[in-house]
């Protein structure tokens, strides 16, 4: 069974701006709601990247699931690449770097923003 892919309108410039301003780990947990968000957001910055062992600086102690609901549950578009790296022991380790293509950086300011969005109302509903 297919999923379907969801739509989301265009966020505005003000909201995307404040999460993707920076991308140092201590601002993206302060600014982005949830490990997704966090991640997203620091995909979003031209030129960054992640492996798994990356991933836990901002959070993220299971990345590849985290990228799997960008993929599957958001339509983004996620590069993989195949990389070695050494282990604490000095072992190599075979790892999956994960990228956003630029053409996705749209699309995927509009996922983050319907992120924001919802975590907003939660805080509401809480409240």
């Amino acid at each position: 069974m297919k999923k379907a892919t969801p739509q989301y309108q265009q966020s505005s410039p003000s909201r995307d701006q404040s999460i993707t301003a920076s991308a140092s780990p201590d601002e993206l947990l302060a600014k982005a709601p949830t490990k997704i968000a966090r991640i997203l957001t620091y995909l979003l910055e031209p030129g960054n990247s992640l492996n798994r062992f990356e991933a836990e600086k901002h959070g993220d102690h299971c990345l590849h699931t985290t990228i799997s609901t960008l993929a599957n549950s958001h339509g983004l578009e996620i590069q993989r690449q195949t990389e070695e790296v050494p282990t604490n022991w000095g072992e190599p380790c075979n790892v999956t770097r994960y990228s956003l293509p630029e053409s996705q950086y749209q699309q995927a300011r509009a996922v983050l923003a319907q992120m924001g969005k919802r975590s907003k109302g939660r805080k509401k509903e809480v409240a």
